[in-house]
This record gives C-alpha cells, structure tokens and sequence, in this order.
C-alpha cells in the first residue's frame, strides 16, 4: 500500500471522529439559534416599533460589514480583556450563531415581504389576529420560497465551521492540522479534509433537492431539476 494512502487510512478516523463530535453539533446548534434569532431579528425590522428596529438594522449591518473570523477573534480572544472568558465550543457557537441570524434575517425579512398583502387582509378578514396570520398564513407560504436560500446558509455553515480551528475548536480542520503537525504531511492531510467537507456539502445538497421537490409540489417556486 503506498505510504499517502496508509497516511489517508490512519488519519480517517480522528477526523470523521471530529467532524462528528465537533463539527456536525457546532454545525446544528448555530443553525437552529441562529435561524431563530433571524427570524426574530426578522420580525423585528418589519413589524417593530423604530427603537428595536434600529437595534436589529445595527446588529445586521456590523455582522454582514466584518468577517466571521475577525467576529470569533473578538469573541474568543477579546472578550477576556473585559473580563468575559468563554470556552473555545461556547464562544464558536456564539460567533457562529450571531453571524448566521444575520444572513438568515435578510432571507426571512424578504420571503415574508414577498406574500401579497392580500393574504393578510384574508387572513384579519376569517378573524385571525395578526400572530394568527402570521403563524397559519404567512409562515407557511414565505417558508416554501426560503427553503432554497436557507440551505444553501446551512451547506456553507457546514463549511465556515472549519474556522472554528482558529479558536481552538478541535474540530475537522484543526485535527487535520494537529496530524500534519506530526506526520509533515500537508497536502495530504488538508486533501483528506477537503474531501470529507465535499461529501458533507454533497450530501446536504442532495437533501436540499429533495426538500425543495416536495415544497414544489405545493407550489411556491418552481421545480427542482432532475
């Protein structure tokens, strides 16, 4: 057996081993928190009196205008000159979670502006109240046309947690490292990473096919290729 594919066999297991104890949970964890606070944030700057609006325009403008790494060295690594410690995990999510809720702020705010006015005057017109509508009516179809940029946020979030190894977060890239700091074997080592963040992205993006097949046959945006 050549040397680099018995190096590639060696090494699969602490890095698939990463990915599941590490990347995969920070992974779900900052979508899930980070969709939650962008659909809030969301809210927020469309139907909120101006004070919090103005709060929500803020927060979204400061994530979208720095790089998500220079969020997680300020988190991380600045944070502790004001007397804040955080665990590397702790401070990844966070980072992660505060950069994802405004990405997905947009997308919601504009899926949401997308529904007719005149499914909310059916709505008010039945006697819902407004979170009635929004909850029965106006999530349901915004939902169909956000599944394809809402994916497509998760997909690369898969792949953004590979930033995680500048804080300290033993996940798949910086397991990779750890090894090629002992085996000085870079190009084969980062190769095997790259390729199991490309079967991860695959996969995800096989699902997100299939997902956006069965919203399209309610309708709400047209059908995925074959």
């Amino acid at each position: 057996m050549p040397p680099w594919l018995q190096l590639m066999l060696d090494s699969l297991v602490p890095l698939l081993w990463a990915a599941l104890v590490f990347t995969i949970p920070l992974t779900l964890l900052s979508f899930v928190l980070g969709l939650t606070l962008g659909l809030v944030t969301a809210v927020v700057r469309l139907f909120g009196p101006w004070p919090l609006v103005a709060i929500a325009r803020f927060y979204v403008w400061v994530i979208r205008g720095t790089p998500l790494l220079v969020q997680l060295f300020v988190i991380f690594y600045g944070l502790p000159s004001l007397g804040i410690l955080l665990d590397a995990f702790p401070a990844a999510l966070i980072g992660f979670t505060l950069n994802v809720g405004a990405y997905t702020s947009e997308i919601i705010r504009a899926v949401i502006s997308s529904v007719p006015r005149g499914q909310w005057e059916a709505a008010y017109s039945i006697g819902m109240s407004w979170s009635q509508a929004m909850r029965r009516t106006i999530l349901p179809q915004a939902s169909r046309v956000a599944v394809p940029p809402l994916s497509n946020t998760f997909i690369s979030l898969v792949k953004d947690t590979s930033l995680a190894a500048a804080v300290t977060v033993p996940e798949l890239f910086q397991t990779a490292q750890r090894i090629v700091a002992t085996t000085y074997e870079p190009l084969i080592l980062y190769i095997e990473a790259a390729l199991i963040y490309l079967a991860l992205s695959s996969v995800l993006s096989a699902l997100q096919v299939r997902l956006e097949k069965r919203f399209a046959r309610y309708g709400g945006f047209l059908e995925a290729r074959t």
